[in-house]
């Protein structure tokens, strides 16, 4: 449904996951939406050092533990917490080994495979 149509809700349980950049994903919310903005559901495993060269992204812990890295600097996140990564910075987020990592990653523009880069 588009999001002009009214309403758009989606559960993450009711999406199936695939591999991606960062570990499995689910699109909550997605372009073809009719959404200026893109919104995934990441289970963060083998995530890769990468960067966007349009696209900003903003995460949110939504559970567990890990070690962010932007740019070369790193910091610990926990759940509540918000991360702001602009367009052109390197960066990585890993799980503490002892717990599961999920995050809600919203992409502005939408994601897109052509602008991605890896080390």
């Amino acid at each position: 449904m588009p999001a002009t149509d009214g309403v758009l809700r989606r559960d993450p349980a009711d999406i199936a996951p695939w591999a991606e950049t960062c570990g499995q994903i689910r699109c909550l919310v997605e372009q073809k939406d009719g959404a200026a903005a893109e919104i995934h559901h990441v289970e963060i495993t083998d995530a890769k050092m990468h960067y966007h060269e349009r696209t900003e992204e903003i995460y949110l812990v939504t559970k567990g533990s890990g070690e962010l890295e932007v740019d070369g600097e790193t910091c610990r996140v926990r759940p509540g917490d918000a991360i702001l990564i602009p367009p052109g910075a390197w960066h990585t987020l890993e799980n503490n080994g002892t717990s599961e990592l999920t995050i809600l990653c919203m992409c502005s523009p939408p994601y897109s495979h052509d602008d991605t880069f890896f080390e």
